[in-house]
């Protein structure tokens, strides 16, 4: 092995390279999964907050799918909610109706997602609260 030195070199800095991600995320941890704020006027005035369908936070995406499929193809605007009321299947008078702070409620999550949700191209952005 005339080249001993040059492969041992090679494999060292490989090796630290490919270390490096690890061992410059130990101690780090995970940042903090953030959480909506329930804090807006509309569900303050509710006695006990209830949300249109359960399980919404882990599945919201799958929701608003099926409420867009159904609405546009089906023709159908009403789903039953969780209380037994009727409501409009709409992000923009249904949902932001109670989550009306869209900085605070969607798009914290979304950016720790590295989420860029469509939704918004063809729903009118909710104005920001002063």
């Amino acid at each position: 092995m005339y080249d001993s030195g040059k492969i041992i070199t090679g494999l060292v800095i490989f090796v630290a390279l490919f270390a490096s991600p690890f061992i410059l995320n130990v101690g780090g941890g995970a940042p903090a999964v953030p959480q909506p704020s329930l804090d807006t006027p509309a569900i303050k005035s509710m006695g006990n907050p209830v949300c249109v369908r359960e399980n919404m936070q882990s599945n919201h995406m799958q929701v608003l799918d099926l409420w867009r499929d159904s609405v546009v193809r089906d023709m159908n605007h009403t789903v039953p909610g969780i209380d037994g009321q009727l409501y409009e299947m709409s992000l923009s008078n249904t949902c932001m109706e109670c989550h009306s702070n869209k900085a605070e409620f969607c798009d914290r999550c979304h950016t720790y997602a590295a989420v860029d949700p469509f939704c918004w191209d063809c729903h009118i952005e909710p104005p920001k609260e002063g």
